[in-house]
């Protein structure tokens, strides 16, 4: 696509989310405003017991009309699909859009990390990525957010306002690179519109 008046219009290929405490509801009401035929995968961490197994998939698979599953490795993503970090796992998402899976060191105290995820999401995909930080308490994805930003992607975090556990938000306020502190009920429009805008 030809860029107009110097403006990029350079497609956003993959959404990156991270949430802990007070996650699966706030991830329940984002994924479920979106449309069944969002034109871009979602890559998601969050935080999980790794002791228990996680029925993290089958939740959200009843509250979006999205495609859910545990992320593999070795997968590539598709347009229109979640794909959920397992416990106790680090989730990247390698150049070409490949999903590795490791089990190095924690991060921040927590594996999967955000920071991880969206470090290797911002070295794949450049100005082409959006990042998203719901609640959650801790910092985890404020490093990782600073990568996006640095490659030319976009940043959004909930509202740590609105936010159940205003940890993760305000980390990510914090770093100065935010480009949209917005509600949680906002985002959905927002991330709707940003995916369609190179599409047009």
């Amino acid at each position: 696509m030809v860029p107009e008046h110097g403006e990029s219009t350079e497609r956003f290929e993959i959404v990156a989310v991270a949430s802990s405490a007070g996650g699966i509801a706030a991830l329940s009401r984002l994924l479920g405003g979106l449309p069944k035929d969002f034109p871009a995968p979602l890559v998601l961490v969050q935080h999980l017991d790794p002791r228990h197994e996680t029925v993290i998939a089958e939740v959200l698979g009843r509250r979006t009309q999205l495609a859910v599953k545990l992320a593999e490795a070795e997968e590539k993503v598709k347009p229109g699909t979640i794909y959920v970090a397992p416990p106790n796992r680090h989730l990247l998402v390698d150049p070409g859009g490949t999903l590795s899976l490791t089990s190095t060191e924690l991060v921040h105290f927590v594996r999967p990390s955000a920071d991880l995820l969206f470090e290797s999401v911002a070295a794949s995909y450049g100005s082409r990525a959006i990042a998203c930080v719901l609640t959650g308490s801790g910092v985890d994805g404020s490093m990782g957010t600073t990568a996006i930003k640095s490659r030319g992607g976009t940043v959004i975090a909930q509202d740590p306002e609105s936010a159940e556990f205003r940890g993760m938000p305000q980390a990510t306020v914090g770093t100065g690179v935010v480009d949209f502190v917005l509600p949680l009920d906002e985002i959905v429009s927002v991330l709707q519109g940003l995916v369609d805008a190179g599409r047009t």
